[in-house]
């Protein structure tokens, strides 16, 4: 039995792909496409993780034909969803992938173009119209997708295992007439036969060759320069003229956790992997020939940063220069190094009202990500290597009254520990969040204040999240996806407290406003100066993700309409606009 077998879906069936999220479903999908594509059978491939554009552009690096192409009709359920414009093609459908009734139309409208039996469906994947659609797609899949099967045609879905409800998954599986699991284990990458119409129960093993981490690029060297201006105490112009350089802690939290919410399983780790990677400026070739530190500055870093990042009594010295400025400048948290139980390479550094986690007290895991990966990377850079990791062992998620971090060279198993974030506890974090934020909006209560600190962080503790991964296509997905499920959620809530139309939207403009995102302007578009997700980078499309997805969710669920970027500050706009679609 070999992988070709898998790919020959048989006609009146469908199979489930089953997997975690970066198990290789999407490949697999691709490959099944261009297999039957050669025996002249007549596809619909529907995408709701990316663009039919970027499936093509995949398909064709790996051989699809101008030939094959007319046997192919795409379904795009990413673009509309996401605020996108959608494509004006023959062979292309564009939908909003959350509503169930207009993909079975569209998958209707090319099986009766096609006019024959045998069509092979793909659907890559269910996970977005379930993230959004909930249950109802276990319905979809009995129904319309199980009947288009019937008619003596075939299915091939996608699900990514662990992101809804287990009885739903299991509700999906067992009216399927088969199902593969996916996984990668070590350097293979694992395809599990559960049951299947035609082959008996199995497993094959194919090898993988790892793909490298690709480098960052895209910021702006003057804004960088305020940056590490900032840091020195080094006096100059704002960053945002009007708004001032401080977010509220809330919208940076929505945008993380919108994330997890989208992705739990992967997103924790490729995000501190990235940071700790990228802000490593030993890494940054741009970062290496510009000169952004007076030389006064250097001498006095070159006295309060450690000699030996090992030594105890160094590391206590450089905690003592940097914590005032975690405080007072960036205002992330107030910090104690614990000289008593800190070690040679072993160091453990106490945080009091720390960003990151407060107001998700006792939700049962540690909850900091960004500033963990960022000292690590800080470490490394100090020593030229990639030594040491920062694991946050204290939280007041577990219920603890502060946070800690210990700081350790070498690898270590705990790191993935305090990565891992199940889905209970992702979703509690945003149903809090969505408590917060209609606490303030519809009640007057304060967002998530802190006593000494305050509710704001500096812009730059927002953009380690929204920027750092720029070149990373999972991360724009994300964060796109992430945050139409949250507008949608936001918007479904402020419809349900009572508010009309007008009101609703009225209170997600304060909201932005108030959350110092940037100015807004909202007329027959919407516009956002000094937008906090983009500001001071350089991109050359709009590519506020976060922000357009959340929008797209939230106007979707008031008026069951859609809206794209069309201006963007990072293309060198005055501002950030939308129009409404």
């Amino acid at each position: 039995m070999s992988l070709s077998h898998l790919k020959e879906v048989p006609n009146a069936k469908t199979i489930m792909l089953v997997g975690p999220p970066g198990a290789g479903k999407t490949t697999f999908c691709h490959q099944t496409v261009l297999h039957n594509l050669a025996a002249h059978r007549p596809i619909i491939l529907v995408t709701t993780e990316c663009s039919t554009t970027e499936a093509e552009k995949s398909l064709k690096e790996k051989g699809l034909t101008g030939s094959q192409a007319g046997l192919l009709k795409f379904i795009d359920g990413f673009n509309k969803t996401v605020g996108l414009p959608a494509l004006d093609r023959p062979d292309t459908i564009s939908i909003s992938c959350g509503n169930l009734t207009n993909l079975g139309i569209a998958i209707v409208k090319h099986q009766r173009n096609i006019n024959k039996k045998g069509i092979l469906l793909v659907l890559d994947s269910l996970t977005s119209p379930y993230l959004l659609a909930g249950s109802d797609v276990v319905r979809f899949f009995r129904l319309t997708l199980s009947r288009f099967a019937a008619e003596g045609n075939s299915v091939l879905a996608c699900f990514d295992e662990g992101s809804g409800k287990e009885e739903d998954s299991v509700g999906m599986m067992s009216v399927s007439n088969g199902v593969i699991k996916v996984n990668v284990e070590r350097d293979c990458r694992i395809f599990d036969i559960v049951k299947h119409p035609g082959l008996k129960p199995g497993r094959i093993e194919i090898p993988l060759t790892p793909s490298p981490i690709k480098k960052g690029s895209g910021i702006d060297l003057d804004y960088l320069r305020r940056n590490v201006h900032l840091f020195f105490g080094i006096s100059g112009p704002s960053l945002r003229k009007e708004v001032g350089d401080y977010v509220n802690i809330v919208w940076r939290n929505l945008i993380l956790w919108s994330g997890m919410l989208w992705d739990s399983k992967r997103f924790p780790k490729m995000m501190y992997d990235w940071i700790k990677f990228h802000y490593n400026l030993r890494n940054s070739k741009r970062a290496k020939r510009a000169s952004f530190i007076p030389l006064r500055k250097k001498l006095d870093l070159k006295l309060h940063m450690p000699k030996s990042v090992s030594s105890v009594n160094d590391m206590k010295r450089a905690i003592a220069f940097s914590s005032k400025k975690m405080e007072t400048v960036y205002k992330v948290f107030r910090m104690q190094y614990l000289e008593d139980i800190s070690r040679t390479d072993e160091h453990y550094v106490r945080l009091y009202e720390n960003y990151e986690c407060w107001g998700f007290e006792n939700v049962g895991a540690p909850l900091a990500l960004v500033r963990p990966a960022m000292s690590a990377a800080m470490l490394n850079q100090l020593e030229g290597k990639n030594d040491w990791n920062v694991v946050h062992t204290k939280c007041i998620g577990l219920g603890h009254p502060y946070c800690e971090d210990k700081r350790v060279r070498g690898a270590t198993d705990e790191i993935a520990a305090s990565l891992e974030k199940d889905q209970p506890v992702v979703e509690e974090i945003n149903d809090r969040l969505m408590n917060y934020i209609l606490d303030f909006l519809l009640h007057g209560r304060p967002l998530m204040e802190r006593p000494t600190l305050g509710n704001t962080i500096h812009i730059h503790e927002l953009q380690r999240i929204t920027n750092a991964p720029i070149p990373l296509e999972e991360f724009r997905y994300i964060f796109r996806m992430g945050g139409a499920k949250t507008g949608k959620i936001l918007g479904e809530r402020l419809m349900n407290s009572g508010l009309k139309e007008t009101e609703a939207v009225n209170q997600i403009i304060r909201l932005i406003d108030y959350c110092k995102v940037g100015r807004v302007t909202f007329g027959e578009t919407l516009r956002i100066a000094e937008n906090c997700e983009k500001l001071g980078f350089k991109t050359r499309e709009p590519s506020c993700y976060f922000t357009t997805g959340f929008l797209n969710g939230f106007f979707y669920a008031l008026k069951n309409c859609h809206v794209k970027e069309t201006k963007c500050v990072a293309v060198g706009d005055p501002y950030c606009e939308w129009e409404f679609v």
